[in-house]
C-alpha cells in the first residue's frame, strides 16, 4: 500500500509573527484541555456510577484526540498552500468548528444540570 507523502517543511517562516505555529499550538492546547475535561468527567461519573455521564466523558476524550490529530494534520497541510501563495483560511471550517463547540458545550451543560436536578 502506497504511503501518502507529507508536504516538506518550509525552510523559512511565512510571516514574522509565525501565526500558523501559534494557531497550531492553540489548537493542540484546546484538544488537550478537551481530553482532560472528558477524563475528569468520566472519572467523576465512575465514582458516582453515572453511566451516561461516563459515556459522555469518554466521547469527549475521543473528540479531543481527534481534534489533536486534526490540528497536527492541518498544520502540515498549511505549508503547501502558503508556499503556493494561497490563503490558509477556510471560513466554512471556522464556522463549523464554532457551531460544534457551542452545541457540544450546550449539550454538556444541559446534561450536567439534568443529572444534578434528578439526582437527590
Amino acid at each position: 500500500m502506497a504511503r501518502a507523502s507529507r508536504p516538506e517543511r518550509p525552510d523559512h517562516y511565512f510571516d514574522p509573527g509565525v501565526q500558523q505555529e501559534r494557531t497550531s499550538l492553540a489548537w493542540e492546547r484546546t484538544a488537550l484541555a478537551t481530553m482532560l475535561a472528558g477524563a475528569v468527567t468520566a472519572r467523576i461519573a465512575a465514582l458516582e456510577f453515572h453511566y451516561v455521564l461516563g459515556t459522555f466523558g469518554a466521547v469527549w476524550v475521543a473528540i479531543g484526540g481527534g481534534l489533536l490529530f486534526w490540528a497536527g494534520w492541518r498544520y502540515e497541510s498549511l505549508h503547501g498552500r502558503l508556499r503556493a501563495g494561497e490563503s490558509p483560511a477556510h471560513p466554512s471550517m471556522t464556522r463549523l468548528v464554532g457551531l460544534v463547540t457551542v452545541a457540544f458545550n450546550a449539550f454538556a451543560l444541559i446534561l450536567v444540570i439534568t443529572i444534578a436536578v434528578l439526582d437527590p
